[in-house]
């Protein structure tokens, strides 16, 4: 009996066994404040971003992609456990999440910092055998729920603070901040050393190391970049200031500057992968943790740092310029080339990377996110899902409470200072310029029932008179 056949059947089965029972690296970049229009694939017409925009044209552009709110930590929070902010009491940074400030209405108590009681997206990869890496920013609570507190094997740079008080090199600066505002375990360092580029260098040395063990990695690389100060590198501060012409839309070179080596080190993350040989066995996916800044920064002479057009607003504000941002995915199985309209937001990431790993029934009940997988394999694919929803009670430099959802093209925004709501067809009116909420009133009023339905089910924290602003009695 010849058995040389069976043999080599009994190879090729047990090598396609194991293709197929790989498991896929994993890298998640986060921007930090980067607005939905600051990327040349997506129309900006300032900044040059080639190797953002090549990736794109090797997965999936999403063009209706959401954070889970206008602010940062709310954000980051959903991708990590999948859950609403509005679920975990999360809806403001650790800083102010006590503070009920002083206006007409008082803002709520929040929770400050991630409790360990959630299971997050590193704790199940940690299970699975993945090799867990953080760098950059974090600004998910106090030390006892640092990112090694929640499945991550190693930290990098991660603290309760928010943003550096500089980009260059010690990072702290010398002013009242800098025993706070400290980027930990990026030592030796040098003069001129840049926070964007020293994070990338680090990450690209996990890379190496987890190649070599032939061990799975979860690359959780979110960038401080673009978040104030606002400082870029001076030669492409440079560069930019001569691209600005008087009737620019976007005026801000240093900003550019930023973007540019925001890149720039996506690039090289990018270029890596391909050098390490793992490029097709990563799902890469790129997104933001909230709208751009559209204020002023001190150090740019009064110039206003985002443009967000021809979204309204900017973070803070429930207008899409606040909540609308860049997503692009790449990898095992993601179409190439595509761009989706699909809705999708931050918690969406949680069930998504569980099942890109593998894991997919791993995502347990109370998760507020849907796996989208469907719309990487065929970007044309819908979600069932009825509404996104969005949860802001707190006054910002752009908005006052409000909470807003998304439904199909209908957008309701309800603000909780006077009640107010305003409803826009996002599909004509991306600006949303016109209020249609006296022209469709049984759109708006049915939606703001789903909306306070839903914050009742999810347990929302409210806004409450202030009673130092109540009108006083005569």
């Amino acid at each position: 009996m010849n058995l040389l056949p069976r043999i080599i059947l009994f190879i090729y089965l047990l090598a396609f066994s194991a293709h197929a029972a790989k498991q896929p690296n994993l890298v998640l970049i986060l921007a930090d404040d980067l607005g939905w229009a600051d990327l040349s694939c997506y129309g900006n017409d300032l900044h040059e971003t080639p190797h953002l925009d090549k990736l794109a044209k090797q997965g999936v552009r999403f063009t209706d992609a959401y954070a889970a709110s206008p602010v940062c930590t709310p954000t980051r929070v959903a991708i990590l456990t999948g859950k609403h902010p509005a679920r975990l009491h999360m809806t403001i940074w650790r800083e102010s999440a006590h503070n009920r400030g002083n206006r007409k209405l008082l803002q709520p108590i929040c929770v400050d910092s991630l409790p360990v009681k959630h299971l997050t997206l590193a704790e199940i990869l940690k299970e699975a055998g993945y090799f867990n890496a953080h760098y950059g920013k974090w600004h998910v609570g106090r030390a006892e729920s640092y990112p090694q507190a929640h499945g991550f094997h190693l930290n990098v740079g991660g603290t309760l603070w928010g943003a550096p008080q500089t980009f260059w090199y010690p990072y702290n600066g010398d002013s009242y901040f800098r025993d706070w505002r400290y980027v930990p375990d990026l030592e030796p360092g040098s003069e001129g050393d840049y926070l964007t580029d020293r994070l990338t260098d680090k990450a690209l040395a996990m890379m190496e190391q987890q190649v070599k063990a032939q061990r799975p990695f979860y690359l959780n690389l979110w960038y401080h970049t673009v978040h104030t100060p606002i400082e870029g590198k001076p030669e492409l501060v440079e560069r930019y200031s001569k691209k600005v012409k008087p009737d620019s839309i976007r005026k801000n070179p240093h900003y550019a500057a930023m973007v540019h080596s925001l890149d720039e080190n996506v690039g090289r993350v990018l270029a890596k992968l391909d050098q390490l040989g793992i490029a097709e066995d990563t799902l890469v996916v790129f997104t933001s943790d909230n709208g751009g800044f559209v204020n002023t920064c001190r150090l740019n002479k009064g110039l206003q740092v985002a443009n967000n057009s021809p979204l309204r607003n900017g973070k803070g504000s429930c207008y899409e310029g606040g909540v609308r941002v860049p997503l692009i995915v790449r990898g095992p199985g993601v179409a190439k080339g595509k761009t989706s309209a699909e809705p999708v937001y931050a918690c969406d990431l949680y069930p998504t990377l569980l099942r890109a790993a593998g894991l997919g029934d791993k995502a347990k009940e109370g998760v507020d996110g849907v796996d989208f997988t469907p719309v990487l394999r065929d970007p044309k694919a819908e979600l069932p899902r009825e509404a996104l929803y969005f949860h802001y009670p707190h006054y910002y430099l752009t908005t006052t409470p409000v909470s807003a959802m998304r439904k199909g093209d209908w957008k309701l925004l309800e603000y909780f200072e006077d009640g107010r709501v305003e409803l826009f067809n996002l599909k004509k009116d991306i600006g949303e310029k016109t209020d249609l909420s006296s022209v469709r009133p049984e759109v708006s009023n049915a939606l703001s029932a789903e909306l306070r339905a839903w914050r009742l089910e999810v347990g929302a924290l409210l806004p409450e008179p202030n009673p130092a602003r109540l009108p006083k009695k005569k």
